[in-house]
């Protein structure tokens, strides 16, 4: 059976499953519970500096975007960090990290971007127990007006500066949380490094308006009449949080730096993906919010099945697919493929028909009876037929060998070429 105890820049738990900071780490009650459904480690939703506590809107906090069945496919928030005293947080993570010592307990931090508010939430947080800190430098709302959050982290200066501050003033693990906010993040990945960052993790929030109420021309959730742009999560956000998280993972600026991934993770095929693609554990929230905190033990024991099925350990799963995430321009444009439909599975649906008469291709025949076929001539290898199939493995995609003709082209398929070498391009060596 698969060993999933994770070992996290020193910060061990039973398994790589973390509760991100989140609605459902707010309290002890929620995260004993958290820990009784078996995660392997929780974030406590983020701490602000001592003082009034923060206030929060009491109306509609989440905004939801459902797939036609109703299942949440992301929401948006408009809450902001907790708004229970400092001292209260303080004293509930102390007794439950002593009932669990085994689990991972983390401290999310938020306060103002100077010297004197890190240094006293650090004092005050020390004698907790706590196994790390992760600074939030990833809300958009609410508090990034205030100078904090993804207001931070759109500087890498700043993120570089803080987390300096972090690790003079803490002896915990720090982690940097980045903001999917910002045009490269590779950028304030690198900042936290120079920083002395023990990690990062990613993706917090996108800054988005999930829906418009149009009888009250508001943006939902709406709160006496006004809406406000928000954090969005859930599993719409995957594919953003696997491309940032594989930049950090492959960039040789921060090679070798330990991430934490977030974003979208409802199953154990989604963790893996995350996995493979540099993260050395995850975050989860929505699917925790939407389905309970059991979820995990589906990812549990789909994880292990994986690894023991393939007779892989955790640690050689992590960072397995970087290798193979490339730019467009190493494309191998010799690779060619072409749709076939398979006839007995096809249910004379004609999705990929209408699709792909109507994406400029032209490349399926509808044939007397509905039966649909590939002209190999006009096809293309878009995959979008294959994408449209509502039947699984009815249309897939054959690779030509090499020395096959293309019969769209007329050309036989070469060895590996790309856009470097393609003549084609005005800047390769073959076009001069």
């Amino acid at each position: 059976m698969a060993d999933l105890r994770s070992d996290f820049v020193g910060i061990k738990s039973p398994n790589p499953f973390w509760l991100a900071s989140a609605p459902p780490t707010d309290k002890e009650y929620n995260v004993r519970r958290a820990f009784q459904a078996g995660w392997g480690g929780v974030v406590w939703k983020t701490l602000g500096s001592e003082g009034p506590p923060v206030v929060n809107v009491n109306g509609p906090r989440y905004g939801v975007v459902h797939g036609p069945d109703r299942r949440v496919l992301g929401l948006n928030n408009i809450e902001l960090i907790t708004d229970r005293p400092l001292e209260v947080n303080l004293r509930e993570i102390k007794q439950v990290k002593r009932d669990y010592p085994d689990r991972a307990l983390i401290i999310s931090l938020m306060v103002p971007c100077d010297e004197d508010s890190w240094r006293d939430i650090l004092k005050r947080i020390e004698d907790t127990g706590a196994d790390g800190v992760e600074l939030n430098f990833g809300c958009p709302h609410g508090m990034a007006e205030r100078g904090m959050g993804s207001a931070v982290g759109q500087v890498p200066e700043y993120i570089e500066m803080v987390t300096r501050w972090v690790k003079q003033y803490s002896r915990m693990p720090c982690i940097v949380k980045l903001t999917p906010n910002i045009t490269d993040v590779r950028k304030p990945a690198e900042a936290a490094m120079r920083g002395g960052a023990d990690a990062v993790s990613l993706i917090n929030t996108v800054n988005s308006i999930t829906s418009v109420d149009l009888d009250l021309f508001a943006p939902q959730p709406t709160i006496d009449g006004k809406g406000s742009h928000g954090g969005y999560c859930g599993p719409a956000v995957k594919p953003i949080a696997l491309n940032m998280v594989a930049e950090i993972a492959r960039n040789p600026e921060t090679y070798g730096l330990p991430i934490s991934g977030i974003g979208g993770i409802t199953s154990w095929r989604d963790a893996a993906e995350f996995m493979a693609l540099g993260a050395g554990n995850v975050q989860v929230c929505t699917a925790a919010m939407t389905y309970g905190f059991k979820i995990v033990q589906e990812m549990i024991s789909g994880l292990r099945e994986y690894l023991d099925e393939r007779d892989m350990k955790l640690t050689d799963l992590i960072g397995r697919a970087v290798p193979n995430v490339t730019d467009w321009n190493q494309l191998n444009l010799n690779y060619v493929t072409k749709a076939v439909i398979d006839q007995e599975a096809c249910i004379k649906c004609g999705r990929c028909y209408a699709a792909c008469e109507d994406t400029s291709h032209q490349a399926i025949a509808m044939k007397p009876g509905r039966v649909f076929e590939v002209i190999e001539e006009e096809c293309v290898a878009c995959n979008l037929c294959v994408d449209v199939c509502p039947v699984e493995d009815c249309i897939s995609m054959r690779e030509l060998e090499i020395g096959e003709l293309d019969k769209r082209t007329g050309i036989k398929r070469g060895s590996y070429a790309n856009w470097t070498s393609h003549p084609n391009n005005p800047m390769s060596t073959a076009a001069e």
